[in-house]
C-alpha cells in the first residue's frame, strides 16, 4: 500500500505549478465557493463561501488578499459572475473567466467545493484557458447594443400583434404594401386608431412610392370592424410606439458613449464612396462617421457590413486584435472556421464547432445578405452555395468577412472590392491550371480550342 502511495506522489509532482498564488471559485446564485492553496488560511479553511451580497464580494476579495492569492479562476455561469468579476479586478487580482466545458470533474463526484478545489487545481498548473472579454469601455459599449437588440426584438412582437388584429377583422393592409411600419402602413393604422373607418380616405393616405394604387389599397381596408379587435390593435400601437422612443434614448446613449472613444483617425475625413445608411433598423445619428473616429477606417466599405452591423461587431470583438494573436485565432474563437476532429490519423469531422458567439452572427448575418450583390464575396458565396449549399456558403463567406474586418482593425487598411468579373476570371484561371497539373502528372497536355482552330481548318471534311 505504502509503495502505491509513493507512485501516486511522485506522478502528482510531473505537473510543475505555474500558478502558486491562484484561487477557484464556484460561483453560485445565493453563495460563492473559494478554494485556496493548502495552508494558506490561518485558520486551516481552505474553502470557504460567501454570500452574494455586495458586501460579502468584498470580503472575499479582502480573504482572497489576506491569504496571499493574486490570481482567480472562475467558472461563466449565468450572470452571476459578473459582479463579482468587476469587484474582483477592481481589487486588483487577475480573474480567468473559465467555459464550463472546459473543466469537467471526475463523474460522480460533484459538488460546490469539490468543484471550487478542482478550479483551483487547474489553474495553479496552467491547465485553464480565460473567455475572451474585451475592455471596459467596450463592454459598456456592448451592453448599449444588446439592450437596443432587445428592444428591437420586443418591438417585432407588437407589430405581429397588429398585423393579427387587422386580420380578425379581415383587413388586408400586409396583402398590398410590403412593410406595415413603413410611411403608409403607420399612417393608416394610426389613422383606424383614431377613428377613420373609410376605405377611400385611408387608401389617399398612401406614400407616393407605394406599389399599389389608391383603388387597391382601399379594397383592401374594407374590413369588419370589431370593437375588440380594434382594442387589441390601438393597444400594441402604443407598445410599438413606446419600444421606438426606448430605441431612441438607446440610441443617445450610444452616441454619447462613442464620443468617449480616442480618435483613431488621425484628423481624417471619412472616406467617399461608402454606403448608405440603409440597415434595417438604423440609429438615430451619423453612426458612420463615428464609427470611422473610434476605428481609424471605414468597415461600411466592406460589403455586407452597414454602419449598425459594424458597431454591434465592434461591441463584440473590441478594438485590439492582438488579443487574438493571427486571424486563424481569430476566426477559431468566432467558430467560423473548419473544425479538425481527427483520431488515429483518420479526419471524423471537420464541421464548424457550435458557439453562440453573436459577433459570428453579425458576419452570417452580412453573409446572407450578399446573395444577389455582384462584388467578390457574392461571386465566392454563390460559388460555395452551389457546392455545398446555403448553410454551409454563409458560414464559408461569413468567415472571409470576419478575416477582412481582422486585417483591417490590426494594420489599418482600407478594404476595396475588386468586384464579382475578376474573381470570377482569377477563379477561372486557378481551375485552368489544376486542370494542366493533373494532365501533365498523367502525361497529357491540355491544349486550349482556340490553337486547335487553325489545325481543325485544314482536316478533311
Amino acid at each position: 500500500m505504502s509503495k502505491r502511495k509513493k507512485s501516486r506522489k511522485s506522478k502528482n509532482q510531473i505537473f510543475e505549478q505555474i500558478h502558486s498564488n491562484a484561487a477557484g471559485i464556484d460561483i453560485g446564485a445565493d453563495t460563492h465557493f473559494v478554494a485556496v492553496p493548502p495552508g494558506r488560511d490561518p485558520e486551516g479553511k481552505d474553502v470557504r463561501s460567501f454570500p452574494t451580497f455586495t458586501a460579502d464580494l468584498y470580503a472575499l476579495a479582502n480573504w482572497l488578499k489576506g491569504c496571499g492569492i493574486d490570481k482567480v479562476a472562475m467558472e461563466s455561469t449565468g450572470v452571476y459572475w459578473i459582479p463579482l468579476f468587476e469587484v474582483l479586478e477592481s481589487q486588483g487580482f487577475e480573474v480567468l473567466l473559465v467555459n464550463p466545458k472546459h473543466f469537467k470533474n471526475v463523474p460522480g463526484r460533484k459538488t460546490d467545493v469539490l468543484d471550487c478545489q478542482w478550479l483551483q487545481q487547474l489553474h495553479t498548473f496552467g491547465l485553464l484557458q480565460g473567455s475572451f472579454r474585451p475592455d471596459a469601455q467596450i463592454c459598456e459599449l456592448r451592453a448599449y447594443l444588446r439592450q437596443r437588440a432587445t428592444l428591437i426584438s420586443d418591438a417585432a412582437r407588437y407589430i405581429q400583434h397588429m398585423q393579427k388584429a387587422m386580420e380578425q377583422m379581415n383587413i388586408k393592409l400586409t396583402r398590398v404594401i410590403s412593410d406595415i411600419t413603413g410611411d403608409t402602413g403607420m399612417r393608416i393604422i394610426r389613422a383606424i386608431v383614431d377613428g377613420e373607418r373609410n376605405p377611400q380616405k385611408l387608401a389617399n393616405l398612401r406614400d407616393p412610392r407605394c406599389k399599389n394604387d389608391v383603388n387597391v389599397i382601399a379594397k383592401a381596408l374594407n374590413g369588419n370592424w370589431k370593437k375588440e379587435h380594434l382594442f387589441s390593435l390601438q393597444q400594441a400601437l402604443e407598445l410599438f410606439d413606446f419600444h421606438q422612443k426606448q430605441i431612441s434614448e438607446c440610441d443617445l446613449q450610444i452616441q454619447k458613449h462613442l464620443k468617449n472613444f480616442d480618435d483613431r483617425s488621425n484628423g481624417g475625413s471619412l472616406p467617399s464612396g461608402g454606403k448608405k445608411n440603409n440597415a434595417s433598423h438604423p440609429m438615430n445619428f451619423d453612426s458612420r462617421s463615428f464609427l470611422f473616429k473610434v476605428t481609424g477606417v471605414d468597415l461600411t466599405r466592406v460589403n455586407g457590413i452597414d454602419a449598425p452591423t459594424a458597431i454591434g461587431i465592434i461591441s463584440e470583438i473590441g478594438l485590439d486584435m492582438t488579443r487574438f494573436p493571427t486571424v486563424k485565432n481569430f476566426a477559431s474563437w468566432l467558430g467560423l472556421c473548419p473544425g479538425s476532429k481527427i483520431t488515429g490519423g483518420k479526419l471524423i469531422s471537420s464541421k464548424t464547432k457550435s458557439s453562440a458567439n453573436r459577433a459570428a452572427y453579425y458576419f452570417r448575418m452580412a453573409a446572407y445578405s450578399l446573395q444577389r450583390s455582384k462584388s467578390a464575396f457574392s461571386a465566392f458565396f454563390r460559388r460555395k452555395k452551389a457546392q455545398a449549399g446555403a448553410p454551409k456558403a454563409i458560414t464559408a463567406t461569413a468567415h472571409k468577412i470576419a478575416r477582412t474586418i481582422y486585417f483591417m482593425l490590426k494594420y489599418g487598411t482600407e478594404y476595396k472590392d475588386v468586384g464579382q468579373d475578376y474573381y470570377e476570371q482569377r477563379y477561372r484561371q486557378r481551375v485552368i491550371n489544376n486542370l494542366k497539373r493533373r494532365a501533365k502528372q498523367f502525361g497529357l497536355t491540355l491544349v486550349n480550342n482556340a490553337a486547335l482552330e487553325p489545325l481543325m481548318a485544314d482536316l478533311p471534311n
